[in-house]
């Protein structure tokens, strides 16, 4: 719990506050709130609750994240106190942008809660993108042209699912994969993910699923956007007539 300790005599300290006033704030003896500080002993679950709400900071980063590496003003806190998000601050205040590889992007499902998952990865810094907390994700197929395999969406985190505005394109973070589609909003529960390429349907997004939405905030290509041919676009028609033939079959 050396971390936990180290975090919660810096946050003392940057409130600019006693051991007794924190001790009274939690209703416990200051004897017992110094334990806590020393490291000699570890603080039950709702002990951890108390101090998490006292200080506003995620209990997630009390016990995982050495806070000390960042301002407190740049964290996000994200829904339900699962995680935080410390927004990473360069020498010349630009915001660190975390990559997710390629490789790597079916880990994130899992590491996307993880401290020190996010902690590792390659970070990068672009200058017009400073308010907010960005992240690279990369994309893959022709779902969403001209995005395709080697081109990564930088999205900026959207805490709420109210914030999402019809007709805009966001990076959908579900069980199943990372997913950058365009957002309509249907009215009631009926929201849909739509892709560019008309090849694909649209379908219904289960909220219960989403794990994380950001939203568009830039791109990068690592590779030269082909030019598609006729016969490109006639294969599609053709499996695309196809399909609905598929369909009215089904249907009657």
């Amino acid at each position: 719990m050396s971390i936990f300790s180290d975090n919660i005599r810096c946050l003392r300290a940057k409130k600019g506050v006693s051991q007794q006033k924190i001790a009274d704030a939690l209703i416990m003896t200051r004897a017992r709130y110094v334990s806590y500080e020393d490291g000699r002993s570890e603080p039950p679950i709702e002990i951890l609750i108390r101090l998490s709400s006292y200080f506003k900071i995620s209990i997630d980063l009390l016990v995982a994240v050495d806070i000390r590496k960042y301002s407190i003003d740049n964290i996000t806190n994200l829904p339900d106190n699962r995680i935080v998000l410390p927004i990473k601050v360069g020498e010349n205040n630009e915001n660190k942008i975390e990559i997710v590889p390629h490789r790597g992007k079916m880990g994130y499902l899992v590491g996307y809660s993880d401290p020190e998952y996010i902690e590792n990865l390659q970070h990068m810094s672009l200058p017009f993108l400073r308010n907010g907390k960005y992240r690279a994700f990369p994309v893959e197929g022709d779902s969403m042209p001209p995005y395709n395999n080697g081109s990564y969406i930088i999205g900026k985190y959207v805490e709420k699912k109210e914030d999402l505005k019809s007709g805009k394109t966001y990076i959908f973070i579900t069980g199943d994969g990372i997913l950058y589609k365009r957002y309509l909003k249907e009215g009631g529960l009926n929201d849909v993910l739509k892709s560019d390429n008309t090849f694909y349907k649209p379908y219904e997004i289960n909220w219960k699923d989403v794990l994380e939405v950001w939203e568009f905030g830039g791109s990068i290509n690592t590779k030269e956007f082909e030019t598609q041919t006729s016969e490109h676009f006639e294969i599609k028609n053709m499996f695309e007539i196809l399909r609905n033939e598929i369909q009215l079959i089904r249907n009657q």
